[in-house]
């Protein structure tokens, strides 16, 4: 796996990722960024969400469950001094569908963030707590 990050003045950065995607991270105006992209650490987040949302994707499909839609919200506070690293990250998960069975989502949600998500793995080595919840919508 490969990416490369160019600067693009003051406080821009365009990320490319090895398989040709692009992503602008900018700073805040406070630090000489003009805020057209995202920081670096909510694209750590966002990269966190979507790989522990697809493996519950992934593992719902398997196990024929009905999902119309599946929304994980992070919310991660971060030590106060310099690192300012992730300390806490709570993900919750709201999966709708018609008929879907509460053991096979929270199983879903235990296997990856136990066995399958790399992000998540990583992370908590990294001596981050990681919680999640879920609420299943009917539809």
């Amino acid at each position: 796996m490969k990416a490369s990050v160019r600067w693009l003045g003051d406080a821009m950065f365009l990320a490319e990722s090895g398989s040709g995607h692009t992503v602008t991270i900018d700073g805040p105006e406070s630090e000489g960024g003009r805020n057209v992209g995202v920081r670096p650490m909510e694209m750590m987040l966002m990269g966190l969400g979507g790989c522990t949302s697809f493996d519950v994707m992934m593992i719902l499909k398997k196990a024929r469950q009905p999902v119309e839609d599946c929304i994980a919200s992070i919310e991660a506070q971060r030590a106060d001094e310099i690192p300012s690293v992730f300390t806490d990250i709570h993900i919750h998960f709201v999966v709708k569908g018609k008929g879907l069975k509460e053991a096979q989502v929270k199983r879903a949600i235990d296997l990856s963030a136990e066995k399958y998500c790399s992000a998540s793995i990583m992370l908590e080595r990294g001596g981050v707590k990681i919680t999640h919840d879920y609420e299943i919508v009917e539809t």
